[in-house]
């Protein structure tokens, strides 16, 4: 198979593009690395072109490396001929090549493999060529014998079935159409275990839908329902259609003496070998469709949520809210620094209202609060009732913020979150993430495992390696799009720029504790294990600001350097001119961009990009994204009515609809059929993303189900 082009052919780009990256990526270089710095290689292949094709080329090389071993296998056994070798070659998937192994497979012992103990091959023979002339049960005497236990006709005849039944389901060619066949014309059947059960799954009580319609979300929540034990789920096939085309392929001839044998073995092969297998193969295959969906929706949803605009320059106080263990507060100064953490209790059971409210105020007044981040978890509504009133209170100008919490608590708990406050408890930390989550979302929500920050769906049903491996790849791309601060980034931070390891994330950190700050990007080059190909990847991402080179400061790459000070000395600039506010108007003097790139020795596109830079150094691309939507009063769920419009954040985008939060702390859902009316859309993701503010309407409220349905179609 040639890997390259078979990868071109599915991502639609170009082989020398494709040869390209394959070439990067085994030099060592990383996606993010290769999206930014090296465009003119690639031909500007953007990040998710380059995960895909990272992935294909993984896939790809395993099949390779499986069919040699296959082949091996079949060469040693004495069985491998041109035809099946070109097979073998020429298969496109697994599943194919494992088609065209099976009846080379060592197996375990079947009925058939006893049959063949006992001598039966030459019956099975007769019987599957077609061509005797004589009874059956007359050929079958021949074969009977006492030492091999074969002592009636009819268990030699038996025998000799289970011979041909095995092989018939043993033929590649078969097993692809039945497999094709049932997946085009199935049906998905599922019952419950208990019609009395209550659970939520029941709208699968009784259901059955064509294979080929399958949603994923709903193969999940299927699948789930069946671990938990409340459905019983089957594949119906077009079993008729099935025998019919096992006879038209075995029975080749008319013949009295065989014709009822075959069919009757036909049946047998398919009902006990093949049948439950291809279930087993098409709901295997249908489950990793739906994960692959829900996992590149989460990846998706993951990204908008890290890519969150932070709320630069305030003093924030974190409020995490609780019941009975009080209200965990910790103020942040602008630096993202802790500088003070206290416990309140205005919740139930003591209910300590004027008491928390003076601290409250206190604080606000003592560091210049300027914004409350409450979480949304347990005791938040009454949390939001208590702050709605002290604002109303004071004079100060102070707003808050509805967070996501989601994490929080394992992230508190975690290894990390001890090394970093060690004689805080787990309430303290919590109240400093969710502080900290507002004023830079990235830097925060890094700390925290991707798969607990409740942007997913099933994601605990699911292929955990895979899962992992993208969403860490989300979280790669997003670090790198923003960049980092050399002299604050934390070691979870750093671990997540290209060419960083966690070992030299710890060092990088180490170095800057014990020599002080940063100064050069070339400094990276004394920190323990950072060799030149660390550098490579890595300086470009890394930020210095104030260092002793403007460009440090800047997504420039310290290999571009040379060009950029060539190009702002033709422009008539100095390096010193840079300024966190730009060269403005660069682009409009930088004309006859190809013979300027070719006087400066490098590519158009790396001088776009220098220039772009240059305009606006370390631009950050969160500041496009929708900022947070900051109250001051509180609404709730009874306030709702039909018809209502609100503005609301969407905190989760699913198959079949988005979740919204309009501030009563309990997300409401627009179904796919009420996000837009405007055009048909395939998934919510072609409209709205995580984060996005929205517009919607009060469809209906259901207080005692807790459940608000929304429309965005106004």
């Amino acid at each position: 198979m040639d890997i390259i082009k078979v990868i071109a052919s599915e991502l639609g780009i170009k082989t020398s593009q494709v040869e390209a990256t394959v070439k990067l990526i085994d030099e060592g270089s990383t996606i993010p690395f290769i999206a930014r710095y090296r465009k003119e290689v690639t031909g500007s292949l953007n990040d998710e072109i380059l995960r895909d094709l990272y992935e294909r080329l993984n896939y790809l090389r395993n099949l390779e490396e499986r069919k040699e071993t296959v082949i091996a296998s079949i060469k040693e056994q004495e069985k491998l001929t041109p035809e099946l070798e070109k097979q073998i070659m020429d298969a496109m998937t697994l599943v194919a090549v494992e088609d065209l192994y099976r009846p080379y497979k060592q197996k375990r012992r079947t009925r058939a493999t006893i049959a063949k103990e006992k001598g039966l091959e030459g019956l099975a023979n007769i019987i599957y060529l077609q061509m005797t002339t004589s009874p059956i049960e007359e050929e079958a005497k021949a074969y009977l014998s006492e030492e091999k236990e074969v002592k009636t006709v009819d268990e030699a005849i038996a025998g000799a079935l289970d011979i041909i039944a095995e092989n018939i389901s043993d033929e590649a060619e078969y097993r692809t159409y039945i497999r094709d066949i049932t997946v085009k014309e199935g049906k998905l059947i599922t019952a419950a275990k208990d019609e009395e059960a209550k659970s939520v799954y029941e709208m699968y009580y009784n259901f059955e839908e064509p294979i080929s319609k399958a949603a994923g979300y709903r193969i999940l929540a299927i699948n789930r329902g069946e671990k938990e034990k409340f459905l019983t789920v089957k594949i119906a096939a077009p079993e008729e259609r099935i025998l019919r085309y096992l006879e038209t392929k075995v029975i080749v001839k008319e013949n009295s003496n065989t014709t009822d044998l075959l069919k009757r073995t036909i049946e047998d092969s398919y009902k006990r070998l093949i049948a439950g297998a291809i279930e087993r193969e098409i709901r295997s295959e249908l489950t990793e469709k739906a994960e692959d969906g829900a996992i590149s929706v989460f990846g998706k949803n993951l990204a908008q949520l890290l890519m969150q605009p932070p709320i630069a320059g305030q003093v924030v106080l974190g409020w995490d809210p609780a019941f009975r263990t009080g209200c965990k507060l910790a103020v942040v100064d602008a630096t993202g620094k802790v500088l003070d953490t206290i416990v309140v209790y205005p919740t139930e059971p003591q209910k300590k209202i004027a008491e928390a409210k003076k601290i409250v105020h206190n604080m606000i007044k003592k560091y210049g609060i300027t914004l409350i981040s409450v979480g949304n978890g347990t005791a938040s509504r009454e949390s939001e009732q208590v702050i709605v009133e002290l604002l109303k209170e004071i004079p100060e100008q102070v707003q808050y913020v509805i967070v996501n919490e989601a994490g929080a608590s394992v992230y508190s708990a975690s290894k990390l979150a001890t090394e970093e406050f060690p004689n805080f408890d787990v309430g303290q930390r919590s109240a400093a993430s969710i502080a900290r989550r507002l004023q830079d979302p990235l830097a925060e929500l890094v700390k925290i495992d991707p798969k607990s920050i409740g942007v997913g769906q099933y994601q605990h049903d699911m292929n955990q390696k895979k899962l992992g491996d993208t969403l860490t790849g989300v979280v790669e791309d997003c670090v790198n799009k923003v960049g980092v601060d050399l002299n604050t980034a934390s070691a979870s931070l750093l671990e997540y720029v290209s060419g960083i390891s966690k070992v030299i994330a710890k060092n990088i950190v180490a170095y800057r504790e014990e020599n002080g700050k940063f100064t050069d990007r070339k400094q990276l080059l004394k920190v323990a294990k950072l060799g030149p190909k660390a550098f490579e990847q890595c300086a470009g991402f890394m930020r210095i600001q104030g260092g002793k080179n403007p460009l440090d400061a800047t997504s420039v790459h310290p290999e571009s350097y040379e060009a950029a000070k060539n190009l702002l000395a033709k422009l008539g600039y100095a390096l010193s001119d840079i300024t966190s506010q730009g060269l403005v108007g660069l682009s409009m003097l930088a004309k006859n961009r190809a013979q300027l790139a070719t006087d400066l020795g490098i590519g158009e596109v790396t001088l776009d990009d220098i220039i772009k830079e240059l305009e606006k150094p370390a631009r950050d691309p969160r500041d496009e994204m929708p900022k947070p939507i900051l109250r001051t009063d509180v609404l709730d769920m009874e306030d709702l009515t039909e018809g209502m419009v609100l503005k609301g954040t969407v905190r989760n985008v699913i198959d079949f609809g988005v979740f919204v939060d309009i501030g009563v702390h309990q997300d409401g859902l627009v179904h796919i059929s009420q996000i837009t009316n405007k055009k048909f859309i395939k998934h919510p993701l072609e409209v709205v993303s995580v984060g996005d503010i929205v517009e919607v309407k009060v469809l209906s409220v259901d207080l005692e189900r807790k459940r608000i349905q929304l429309s965005m179609i106004l």
